[in-house]
């Protein structure tokens, strides 16, 4: 199994499921998201500060391949990598798996990037020096 810096536990709740008692597949999107705020936070990173000071964190691409699913109650983890694309660009490697047999249940790949003011794009070093990514 792949090692991440970064993980996060999780339990599907009732209400995620579709009509064939499986995870709804937008409800990974938000399993994904909220790990990465997390994760942002435990790297000391706030979105509404950067928002302050004009720096604006957004996300430009999301890869999503499903290999199995999640159903009610079953416990389940998130694993995530920072990678440093470019100066300008990070992505987030985020894999979900079943807690109870460590299957993999979802490859995720999200992709974003900071905008200044003007809305150029500007990844201070600060910010890549705290996700890890140089």
């Amino acid at each position: 199994m792949k090692e991440y810096t970064y993980r996060l536990d999780f339990k599907v709740r009732d209400y995620e499921l579709d009509m064939q008692g499986v995870v709804n597949n937008s409800v990974y999107q938000n399993y994904l998201e909220h790990t990465r705020h997390e994760f942002l936070l435990s790297k000391d990173i706030d979105f509404a500060e950067y928002s302050d000071k004009g720096i604006y964190l957004i996300v430009t691409k999301v890869i999503m391949e499903y290999k199995s699913s999640l159903r009610s109650g079953d416990k389940f983890w998130i694993g995530l990598n920072v990678i440093a694309d470019s100066k300008v660009r990070v992505t987030f490697e985020q894999d979900i798996y079943r807690s109870s047999d460590d299957k993999l249940v979802l490859k995720g790949a999200v992709t974003g990037t900071c905008l200044n003011e003007r809305g150029r794009q500007k990844f201070p070093d600060e910010l890549l020096e705290k996700l890890g990514a140089i």
